[in-house]
């Protein structure tokens, strides 16, 4: 549904952190229909029926860092 949800909005930050034999099934797994349309590679853990924790955070996050402009701009704030 596209309806308005209301004013409770959060910032979405991904950290993800797999243990090595996760890493090797995750890739075997074909990306699921959902994956592929949302682009959000999360999304195919939940299809193959493992899950995810999700958190609030309690601070607001830095700057993020996720091309190598942002990286740059990153820098020349640093300095």
């Amino acid at each position: 549904s596209r309806e308005t949800i209301g004013d409770s909005l959060l910032r979405h930050i991904g950290i993800y952190g797999y243990r090595a034999g996760f890493i090797r099934r995750y890739v075997s797994w074909a990306p699921s229909p959902l994956e592929q349309i949302e682009m959000l590679e999360q999304l195919r853990v939940l299809w193959y029926g493992e899950k995810i924790h999700v958190a609030v955070a309690a601070e607001v996050p830095g700057t993020g860092v996720d091309t190598p402009e942002d990286l740059e701009r990153v820098r020349a704030e640093l300095r």
